[in-house]
Formats: structure tokens, C-alpha cells, sequence
């Protein structure tokens, strides 16, 4: 395993250096950007191995594995972030594990959310998932619908909406994919003087291992890398 750590590192270290630089070329710097190690293809010691090498902030789109990890890996500082499709008998289970549920897709998954984390005494904070390339196959609110959406909030006593969260259409170049983050930015950007008093849309998170350069010029705040993190270590 020792190689596979120095491995990590030195992984985690590029990809910080190519947010860094997005970041300076969207005019911010990389304190700007939170990067997401998305640990779902690798297991417990990998996953240690990035919290050891200085990456405080997981992620997990499978319930039951981020459950398996978060039970396995004891860290004071460590955050994980929910970033699949959450089923609603998944909710009560996995609330209690997560800093930011990324994927909140639906006025029904938004309430159920509200219901259960005032049950357990949470105040969850969450992104709404827009569907911003049109994909069938994506979850996710419809652009259209956001308008709606977000002057609905104030109702939600338990769920604290902090920005929106979408992904590039899996079938499009890196041209299209930053199209389609613009067109969520710009979206959050016409939504921002219709939230309630209390909420905020400060957050954006968007951007993969193939996108998330062009995410971040796109004013992406978060990006949730996997792959790029775990290369030629031993799965």
C-alpha cells in the first residue's frame, strides 16, 4: 500500500495544481474551489490514504459504501459529501454521515429531506441537482422549474439550500460540457435575487475528472474528482 500512497499524493498534488491554475484563470485562486475525492471505485485503505495525504473533503454516490466507510474511518476533520441519487428509505441512514447532500433532485426528496433531518435534530445543508444538460437519463430539477423552486424555500425548516449542483451531458467534448456549465451559472445568477431571506446560492458544484478545468473557469466552487485521484494504483 505504501506505494499506492506516495501514488495518491502525487495525484492529488496535479490536480490541485490544475485547479490552481483554473482558478487563477477564472480570476479567483484555488482557496476558492473545494475539491471532492470521489471515493467510490476504491476502497478503505485508499480512501484513508487521501485524508492522509491533505484531502479532508469525500465523496460517495452509493449509500451503503459511504455508509461502510464513514462507519470505518474515524476523522475529526474529515466531511463526507453525498453526491448520487438518494432513495428516500436511504435518507434516514445517511443524513447523519454527510456535510453536504449534493444531490437533492426533487420537491419530494427536498421535504422528505426537511421531514427527516428535523426528526434527527439536523440542519442539513444541501444542493439542488438541475438536470442543465436535458439528459433523460439524469435526475434533477428541470431549468424551468427553479424559479418556483427557490421561492418555495423558505418552508423547509430543517434543509439549508447553499447553491445548485449539476454535470455535463455524458455524450458531449469538453466544449459542450462548459456550455452547459455556463448555463448553470448564468441560471444561478438570475435566481440569486428571488431566494428567501436566509438563503443563499453561493455554491456550484460542477465538474468531473474530464471537465473539471473548464468547471472551474465557469465559477465552479465545488468539483468532485475520482478517477484522476486514484490512477495506476491497485484497486
Amino acid at each position: 500500500m505504501s506505494n499506492d500512497c506516495s501514488q495518491i499524493a502525487d495525484n492529488l498534488a496535479r490536480v490541485q495544481a490544475r485547479i490552481a491554475a483554473a482558478a487563477i484563470r477564472s480570476g479567483r485562486t484555488s482557496a476558492d474551489v473545494t475539491l471532492v475525492a470521489v471515493t467510490k471505485y476504491v476502497d478503505i485503505d485508499a480512501a484513508k490514504a487521501m485524508i492522509d495525504a491533505g484531502s479532508l473533503d469525500l465523496g460517495e454516490s452509493r449509500p451503503q459504501e459511504l455508509w461502510r466507510k464513514a462507519e470505518a474511518i474515524a476523522h475529526k476533520d474529515l466531511h463526507w459529501h453525498f453526491i448520487g441519487h438518494l432513495q428516500r428509505n436511504k435518507v434516514r441512514r445517511t443524513l447523519p454521515h454527510i456535510a453536504l447532500l449534493h444531490a437533492c433532485d426533487s420537491v419530494r426528496r427536498l421535504a422528505e429531506v426537511d421531514r427527516v433531518s428535523g426528526e434527527l435534530g439536523l440542519e442539513m445543508k444541501t444542493l439542488l441537482e438541475v438536470n442543465i444538460s436535458g439528459d433523460e437519463s439524469k435526475h434533477g430539477f428541470k431549468p424551468e422549474e427553479m424559479a418556483s423552486v427557490i421561492e418555495a424555500l423558505g418552508q423547509y425548516e430543517h434543509v439549508s439550500v447553499t447553491g445548485l449542483m449539476g454535470m455535463a451531458s455524458l455524450t458531449g467534448d469538453t466544449d459542450s460540457a462548459r456550455r452547459d456549465f455556463e448555463r448553470l451559472r448564468q441560471l444561478r445568477d438570475s435566481l440569486q435575487s428571488q431566494t428567501p431571506n436566509g438563503i443563499s446560492l453561493d455554491e456550484l458544484s460542477m465538474g468531473m475528472s474530464r471537465d473539471f478545468e473548464q468547471a472551474i473557469e465557469e465559477g465552479a466552487t465545488i468539483v468532485r474528482v475520482g478517477s484522476t485521484l486514484f490512477e495506476d494504483i491497485e484497486r
